[in-house]
């Protein structure tokens, strides 16, 4: 155990013991790995918002719904999110449209389950890292706890080869220890407040979606009253 005066982070962190120092390693990556998260998925959300906010504005400012449509085919780039729903509802709906005899209401539902598969990957899409900072967040604390206990267990057992027990020997292997603890929580926080933001935003998104697909499957339906070419 060592006994220096030295109480700085890096010298506590330099003279604790190897498994000790393996656990700070292992809470070290998961804070890189979740700030990387972090900063991907406040880029990736904040765009999805408005990209959102700004198809919405356009759509229902928009009378002409097959010039909507071609715009967005034909428009370069990669489409948003919302996009790509209507994209894909729409484009359904044109095809069995088209078709001889065709069904009104089987039209109706394949342009809804084209605009739902669509929705389901767009969602999968933004939850993605969101498991990984939940478990971060849940996990961290108790990795530290563990580096914790084990650097306290040798402070105390280096007790036993002196003769006489004081805070100056005792001091340093705790405080060692106690650093493991600090790291997990520093993990651990950012990760939870990220998951619980990225969580209500992305919740927030999902019930837009699904408010456009049901007010969009409505306007389809009146569309399908109305005979091709009219």
């Amino acid at each position: 155990m060592n006994t220096s005066s030295d109480m700085s982070f890096f010298s506590l962190v330099a003279n604790a013991s190897v498994f000790v120092q393996l656990i700070m390693g292992i809470l070290l990556l998961i804070s890189c790995i979740s700030w990387s998260s972090i900063f991907s998925k406040a880029f990736s959300v904040g765009r999805a918002r408005r990209a959102t906010r700004e198809f919405e504005d356009a759509f229902w400012g928009h009378s002409d719904i097959i010039n909507h449509y071609q715009r967005i085919s034909n428009q370069g780039g990669p489409k948003e999110t919302m996009e790509r729903i209507f994209d894909a509802g729409f484009r359904e709906f044109l095809k069995h449209r088209k078709m001889p005899g065709s069904d009104p209401a089987v039209v109706l539902e394949s342009a809804r389950r084209a605009m739902r598969a669509t929705y389901q990957r767009e969602l999968d899409q933004l939850e993605s890292s969101l498991n990984f900072l939940a478990t971060a967040g849940s996990v961290s604390p108790y990795i530290g706890l563990l580096g914790t206990v084990w650097g306290i267990m040798n402070a105390f057992r280096g007790l036993a080869n002196v003769g006489q027990a004081t805070l100056a020997h005792v001091a340093p292997g705790i405080a060692e220890a106690l650093v493991a603890t600090a790291m997990g929580l520093f993990a651990a926080i950012p990760a939870v407040i990220a998951y619980n933001r990225f969580t209500d935003d992305v919740d927030r998104l999902s019930n837009q979606f699904e408010t456009f697909i049901e007010e969009f499957s409505n306007i389809l339906q009146r569309q399908i009253l109305i005979p091709p070419g009219h």
